[in-house]
């Protein structure tokens, strides 16, 4: 997570400093900063306002601590908060680290996690108030974005939550193995309210239905030299939607290095905010699998199959053999994935 902590007195920055130092050695990025007033005595870096620094973190933080009181992180934060799915994990932590609240996005943001976790190091207790937290339950939104899931349906997410609160059995469904037991009120039998683990675009079996999808799917991409960045994505999206996968799905891109600077195919992996890479034709060429060949396609890259091979070589197995359209190939691999609920 990228954490911005803001403090507000030296007692609260030298408490600061050890989180971040603590939090930066578990492996999250983090900054503090503290008042002009007090940053040439603490040698750390200053914050013009509280109000420009709160609308500037608040955009780019996974997560925002504040070291002193919960109100002024509530005033700090209310022009900002805008969706519980969207918004940033935000936390206050007293200056003797006895108590830690997670004061918004304590589920989808991690707040209650990161508020745990800071207790921990502190010492302290953390606040968590949710409701299924409160009550041991099984928290679907939180699960969801351990998992780096994305969830579809605020509605369906509340109605889980709801029906486990009121003792009622949840249903659940997986397209992926799962290791271990279900939740407590999580049965993978019959029910009208349940959740779903698919990559697939599919009716779900439930009458109010969440469906959480995983970055399970590696696309193969080729295409011709100077392709249109809109002539990709019709391809794409048009062979997901004929083989009933969802974009919510994909991983991330695979081509050969001599895409490596097109344009079309940059510009459409970055607006889709999916990673590209880019393999050797030798490294193709080691990938195992009964591929699509074409000597059309051999004569320009050295390999008989792009698109296919580099779905595979993302690390899965090919579920969209190769489609054609306007001078793009494009092929899918859907990678392993075991779920556990522990």
């Amino acid at each position: 997570m990228k954490l911005a902590i803001a403090a507000f007195t030296a007692r609260g920055a030298a408490l600061g400093e050890k989180l971040a130092a603590a939090l930066t050695e578990q492996g999250e990025e983090c900054a503090l900063s503290v008042p002009a007033r007090l940053a040439p005595e603490l040698d750390l870096p200053a914050m013009d306002s509280l109000a420009d620094w709160t609308a500037r973190e608040f955009a780019r933080a996974d997560g925002l601590i504040f070291m002193g009181a919960c109100g002024i992180a509530v005033r700090a934060i209310a022009p900002h908060v805008k969706d519980k799915l969207t918004d940033p994990a935000v936390a206050a932590v007293d200056e003797a680290g006895r108590w830690v609240v997670p004061l918004l996005s304590g589920h989808v943001g991690g707040a209650n996690d990161l508020a745990r976790r800071i207790a921990a190091l502190t010492g302290g207790q953390a606040a968590v108030s949710t409701a299924t937290d409160v009550n041991g339950l099984f928290a679907v939104d939180q699960w969801a974005a351990r998992q780096g899931f994305t969830m579809e349906g605020r509605r369906e997410a509340k109605a889980v939550s709801a029906a486990l609160l009121a003792g009622e059995e949840v249903g659940f469904t997986s397209d992926f193995p799962v290791d271990g037991p279900l939740p407590q009120g999580v049965t993978a039998g019959e029910a009208k309210i349940g959740f779903s683990v698919t990559a697939k675009t599919d009716p779900l079996l439930f009458e109010t239905g969440l469906r959480l999808v995983p970055r399970a799917l590696w696309l193969g991409i080729g295409c011709r030299r100077g392709t249109a960045e809109e002539t990709i994505a019709a391809a794409v999206d048009a062979a997901l939607a004929e083989h009933g996968f969802s974009a919510k799905a994909v991983a991330g891109v695979g081509t050969i290095d001599l895409k490596k600077d097109e344009a079309g195919l940059l510009a459409f992996c970055a607006h889709r905010d999916w990673p590209l890479s880019c393999y050797s034709a030798e490294e193709l060429l080691r990938t195992e699998g009964d591929f699509t060949p074409s000597d059309f396609v051999k004569g320009i890259t050295g390999v008989d199959n792009v698109c296919e091979r580099a779905a595979v070589l993302g690390g899965g197995q090919l579920v969209i053999p190769k489609r054609a359209a306007g001078g793009v190939t494009v092929a899918a691999a859907l990678l392993p994935l075991r779920l556990t609920f522990d």
